[in-house]
């Protein structure tokens, strides 16, 4: 009887010391969860070619005129980007697997339906490595209505490496760089660029 209550005084007075040591543990868990996580992502960033998504960073494109580029879209048709001179164009470097990507495409999807009668075209370069076997279902998951391309080794080193996706070009008629993007970014940015392209 005296043993059992010297362990419950051991347990009240160190009660507080206990909460803290599993309070301790789950945090300590929660990292290791969060690392390994992040570990995983750069792993699979590193696969495709390109490194894990970076903060969010805005480039002016100073009237450097895009690289032009030959690709194949899903369906098998060549996309020549010079074919599109004459509209404004949005080039979207971006994977199925990367949660920023998949973010910005239903946006990109009603931007493309509101504004393709106006001298607008949205393209979108995936930097998948599965290829077909992983851009085609995605496609038909979400319903996307613009052609996507296949990227290559070639077309991420002329757009600078692209360090990090997705990053986003934005392309005036004159086939200038108007603006890029590097990270997530909400429609109305690429709305009021659009919106202000197809009138110059």
């Amino acid at each position: 009887m005296a043993h059992k209550q010297k362990q419950k005084g051991f347990l009240e007075k160190n009660l507080h010391l206990i909460v803290i040591a599993v309070v301790a543990l789950l945090v300590v868990g929660v990292y290791l969860m969060k690392s390994n996580n992040n570990s995983a992502e750069a792993s699979q960033a590193s696969m495709a070619g390109v490194p894990a998504q970076s903060d969010p960073t805005e480039t002016p494109g100073g009237g450097t005129v895009a690289p032009d580029f030959t690709l194949t879209s899903t369906e098998g048709k060549t996309i020549k980007l010079s074919d599109y001179r004459g509209k404004v164009v949005i080039v979207d470097f971006w994977a199925t697997w990367c949660p920023p990507c998949k973010a910005e495409i239903p946006d990109f999807i009603k931007l493309y339906s509101k504004y393709k009668t106006d001298d607008f075209q949205m393209l979108g370069i995936s930097l998948d490595q599965g290829g077909l076997h992983d851009v085609v279902p995605f496609m038909k998951n979400y319903g996307i209505n613009y052609p996507i391309m296949l990227g290559t080794e070639q077309v991420v080193d002329e757009y600078g490496g692209i360090r990090g996706i997705p990053t986003t070009f934005v392309i005036d008629k004159k086939g200038n760089i108007a603006a890029a993007f590097e990270g997530y970014r909400p429609a109305s940015v690429f709305e009021k660029l659009v919106q202000k392209l197809v009138k110059e």
